[in-house]
């Protein structure tokens, strides 16, 4: 199967994409690091494993840049989210790496935030942090610094701690939640996403258990929703809270894999686990009974489209037990931009001017080529037997009898396909 990238632009001469980056094609000077990323789909190396919400349409994205410069004009007036991160004392760490980011403790009082895109399929979000250590060059997250009046470069050099705003759990779901959604009709409760804005398992956590003292406040409550998406295996340090909160709530949990093969996942990734421990984090908490699926997202045109590329996290995501599996184009916010196209520009040159031309003037990928990844998705999942994620099932209202035979597979696949671009791993 030939890149759905070289399906919208072809190329003057057959390739796996669009830009290849192997070294017979390209002079860049790193041809040696660069060959280890033409290797074949399952990437065998010898190594060892060792805001809250998406923006709600292109253009939200910039209104903090607006309020920082305000900000700057009279740092005296700063309001909100800036002022709280601007008065945020240091967090102590025993972490003694100068590579460590800094660490600072955010006094907030709510950990259950409304999310009202009508891009995602969720209604509430759980951030236990605001920045992520893993520093994943293509992260759409790094605007919510901005709101803080910080820039998008600093996401992952800066880390607040939401330390002690567990505590507010339990009076904000009897306050705010509804076991009621709207989505569903009434027939099943809303839903509740843990980590859309920031890894809830990234190294912090060993450090403040902040997410795993959220779990210890929802396995106190039943009849909940509620999914928890990550690119690490530290969430098996949770798992006996885990197995408790599924005894008396519905819960899914998303793995993160863009890539099996090791190398460019450490150059995408730069701090995050490496695949096979996350594949392996999956097997295991499928043995212990939990919900889980993989995204492979989001899915960057020229680097993971690659021939072979995605049916290789698909088959391991088989191999693992996973029970879903989805996959969302790239969506490129002027924030994200401040990292991710520099990065292009030092590993993957050639595919800067096509990255512009698709993403400077529009925050998603043209639909053409999305419309061809989701096709490829969905072959994938019909040829591997992966269902849908288990929360959209629940949130399909129910219909008349007279309707019930009408097939809304395509347009769900689509639904699903566009909501996972932005928020999926979002990561």
């Amino acid at each position: 199967m030939s890149s759905a990238f070289s399906a919208v632009l072809p190329a003057p001469t057959p390739t796996l994409s669009l830009f290849p980056e192997c070294p017979e094609h390209s002079p860049n000077a790193r041809a040696a690091e660069l060959a280890q990323l033409c290797e074949g789909p399952r990437g065998e190396l010898n190594e060892q494993v060792a805001g809250d919400c998406p923006p709600q349409e292109p253009g939200a994205q910039e209104r903090p840049l607006l309020v920082r410069k305000a900000a700057r004009a009279n740092a005296t007036k700063l309001v909100g989210i800036a002022r709280l991160a601007a008065s945020s004392p240091a967090a102590e760490s025993k972490r003694g790496s100068p590579q460590r980011p800094e660490y600072f403790v955010l006094p907030v009082r709510s950990m259950l935030n409304r999310c009202d895109s009508n891009r995602v399929p969720f209604e509430w979000t759980i951030n236990p942090y605001r920045g992520c250590e893993f520093g994943c060059k293509y992260c759409y997250a790094r605007y919510t610094h901005e709101y803080m009046e910080l820039d998008a470069t600093e996401f992952e050099k800066r880390i607040y701690v939401k330390q002690g705003a567990e505590a507010y759990l339990p009076q904000e779901i009897v306050r705010k939640y509804s076991y009621e959604s709207a989505a569903s009709g009434g027939m099943a409760p809303e839903h509740i996403a843990i980590g859309t804005a920031t890894d809830p398992y990234q190294p912090a956590e060993r450090e403040y258990g902040v997410t795993r003292a959220c779990l210890e406040e929802l396995v106190k409550r039943e009849g909940l929703s509620i999914s928890i998406t990550t690119k690490s295996n530290q969430i098996l340090r949770d798992l006996d809270l885990l197995k408790r909160i599924a005894e008396k709530s519905a819960l899914f949990v998303n793995m993160t894999v863009t890539t099996v093969r090791s190398r460019l996942a450490r150059l995408l990734e730069p701090r995050a686990p490496l695949p096979a421990a996350r594949l392996a984090a999956v097997k295991q908490l499928r043995e212990a009974g939990i919900s889980v699926g993989v995204f492979a997202s989001p899915l960057l045109p020229g680097i993971t489209d690659r021939e072979g590329n995605l049916e290789a996290v698909a088959e391991a995501a088989q191999e693992a037990g996973a029970q879903w599996f989805t996959s969302g184009v790239l969506f490129l916010t002027p924030s994200s931009s401040k990292v991710f196209l520099p990065f292009l520009q030092e590993k993957f040159p050639r595919l800067v001017q096509r990255y512009r031309e698709w993403y400077t003037r529009n925050t998603y990928a043209p639909e053409e080529y999305r419309k061809k990844i989701a096709e490829r998705v969905a072959r994938l999942r019909a040829k591997h037997g992966f269902n849908v994620r288990p929360w959209d099932e629940m949130k399909r209202p129910v219909l008349p009898v007279a309707q019930m035979k009408l097939n809304l597979d395509g347009a769900e696949c689509g639904a699903l396909e566009r909501a996972t671009s932005c928020a999926a791993g979002l990561s």
